[in-house]
This record gives structure tokens, C-alpha cells and sequence, in this order.
């Protein structure tokens, strides 16, 4: 559930707990406006710890959520705060001995059990006690992210989708897709910033679904056609060395990214940062054959991976062998 700080009596903030509250809140700070907002979701969200952090989004260049994965954090104290300007789910994997929580129209009084959600609109007001130790999941979701699913998904008003105050969900699509979340987050967001839309994209599409009980318009439905296909591909393979994003693939087409994602899957057999992995792994084994003097991080920078781990990565689970060995048995064949 959502954990609150103890009431501190020397009035000092721990220097470990603030560094990860960061974590959790910053933003790409490429504006002003971006750097005021940041700052005032962390005043929210300092309000929110301690926490034992197990795992976190930042640095991984996340658009649209970010999600920080707590183990054992515990916390007895009333307290109160504001959640930031992100609509934060709440995956309950082990649920604290006792639970007071007050927010939104929401009391409870008891554990929420394990394997439920709890939903917290941005800005919502919240008061929480508990007992014993617990360990959750927090994603924070953009609500402008959500909002555009609903247009371009669903073809709902955005300024009239509202996500509500929901507590003890039981929904397996949007847990399913909030472990999909603790996934990536544990391999430490080898999927990049493609993978990470995919996923904002799915819990939002889960989520507007639970909440309004939309369905996709007939529309949504089939495959790309041969031309769209054609073009998309021709778009990655001129980009692959770029930041390629769900959001510009699916322009290149001229769909939503949800529409995009599940058309392509349908006509290639892979989502499309699956395949975009796919074809830079190609390209790299092009490099390591052609060229024995360019290094293994030059290879990774030139087909579009932020560094040489991440390469080595994917190329070992999708080839079978590291770079490094995969360019010496190509030298011997």
C-alpha cells in the first residue's frame, strides 16, 4: 500500500530516503516547467518515505510512468500526505499485520489482501497507519498518458476520462500487467524507453477498461496492411541507431501507439521493441564481421544501444554468445 513516514522528533530528513524518493519522481528535466513540477512532486513525495528500496526507474529514461519496487519497508507512525501529480498504482505483494488508511472517500481497516491493487488519483490527500513490514510495487502514471489512450483507444472525451479512488482491485489483466512493470524493473530496464511506453500504454488501456468498461472500437482490430508494414520497417531500419519510440513508429502509420503495437505483433509475431531489438542485433553482428578494428562499445552506439551491457545483452540471449566471442568464430569461418 501507499507507506508513510514515522513523524521524525529531530526534525532531520534521512539523506538515503530523500536520494530514493528521487528516484522515484524525477523527471526529464529538459524545461523549466519541467524542473518546477519536479520539484514540487518531490516535496509531495518526501512526505512518503522511508522506504526500503529494492529497485527503481530512475536512469532508465521511462516516459509516461515510472515504478519503484519496495521489500520489507516499515513504517508504524500516522502520517499524512499528498500523492504527486501521477496517478499512483499500488500493487500489494505482501500485505503489512494491520492497516489504517483514509484517503479520497477510502477506510480501511484491515491488510488489503495479497495480489491486489490500489488506485490514488493525483493529488489525492492520504492517512495511513499500519504495522509490520510489506512489500509493494508503485507505478506512477502519467494522467496526460492516460488521458490520450482514452481519445486514441477508445475514442473517449480526455477531458472527461477521470480515474478514480479504487482500493482491493482484484483484476489479473492490470496486475498482470503491473508484474510486466516489476519485470522490467528487476532486469533493469533493458527494454529502454520503448519497452517502458508499451507498458504505460498497457496498464493505461487496463486501467480506462476497469474503470469505464470501454471497449476498443471494431477499428482496432486486424493486422497492418503489406504498405503500412513495408513503411514501418523501412522507418526502423533508417533509425535503428536513434531513439526509435512506440509513439514515432506508430506515426510513420498514422495509428495510436496501442493500435500500432497490436497490429504489428499481429503481422511480424513480435511486439515492436522486441523487434527493434531484433534488428540491431543483426546489425551488430554485420559489424562485428565486417570491421575487426572497431571496439564492442562503437558497435553497440551504432545500432542504437545506449552502451556495450546492454548489447551484450541481447545479443547473447538472442545469438547464443557474447560479441566478443560470436567476432572471433566469425573470424575463423
Amino acid at each position: 500500500m501507499i507507506s508513510l513516514p514515522a513523524n521524525r522528533t529531530d526534525g532531520q530528513a534521512n539523506s538515503g530516503d530523500s536520494a530514493g524518493l528521487i528516484m522515484v519522481i524525477r523527471q526529464e528535466e529538459n524545461s523549466f516547467k519541467e524542473l518546477e513540477a519536479v520539484q514540487k512532486n518531490l516535496e509531495a513525495l518526501q512526505k512518503m518515505g522511508p522506504f526500503t528500496q529494492f529497485a527503481t526507474s530512475y536512469g532508465m529514461r521511462w516516459k509516461g510512468l515510472q515504478a519503484v519496487r519496495y521489500c520489507n519497508s516499515q513504517i508504524s507512525e500516522l502520517s499524512e500526505a499528498v500523492t504527486p501529480r501521477t496517478h499512483l498504482l499500488v500493487l500489494i505483494i505482501r500485505p503489512p499485520e494491520k492497516m489504517d488508511l483514509r484517503y479520497e472517500g477510502v477506510k480501511r481497516d484491515m491488510p488489503p489482501p495479497a495480489g491486489s491493487i490500489v488506485v490514488v488519483p493525483a493529488g489525492s490527500s492520504v492517512l495511513c497507519r499500519r504495522q509490520g513490514s510489506m512489500d509493494v510495487l508503485h507505478v506512477l502514471l502519467e494522467p496526460s498518458l492516460v488521458a490520450r489512450v482514452a481519445a486514441e483507444s477508445f475514442e473517449l472525451d480526455p477531458t472527461r476520462t477521470v480515474v478514480p479512488t479504487l482500493d482491493g482491485l482484484n483484476v489479473p489483466e492490470l496486475r498482470s500487467a503491473m508484474l510486466a512493470v516489476d519485470a522490467e524493473l528487476r532486469a533493469g530496464g533493458d527494454g529502454g524507453p520503448l519497452m517502458c511506453e508499451a507498458l504505460a500504454t498497457m496498464l493505461s488501456v487496463h486501467l480506462i477498461r476497469h474503470t469505464t468498461g470501454a471497449r476498443r472500437p471494431d477499428s482496432a482490430d486486424g493486422v497492418l496492411s503489406r504498405r503500412k508494414l513495408r513503411t514501418v520497417i523501412e522507418y526502423i531500419m533508417e533509425n535503428l541507431e536513434s531513439r526509435l519510440t512506440l509513439e514515432r513508429m506508430a506515426a510513420a502509420v498514422h495509428l495510436s501507439p496501442y493500435h500500432f503495437a497490436r497490429q504489428f505483433k499481429a503481422a511480424t509475431g513480435l511486439p515492436p521493441h522486441q523487434y527493434v531489438i531484433a534488428r540491431r542485433v543483426e546489425r551488430a553482428q554485420h559489424f562485428l564481421r565486417a570491421d575487426g578494428e572497431i571496439g564492442v562499445t562503437d558497435v553497440a552506439l551504432r545500432v542504437g544501444f545506449s552502451d556495450q551491457s546492454k548489447l551484450s545483452f541481447q545479443f547473447k540471449r538472442i545469438v547464443g554468445v557474447p560479441p566478443g566471442q560470436f567476432r572471433i568464430s566469425a573470424r575463423k569461418a
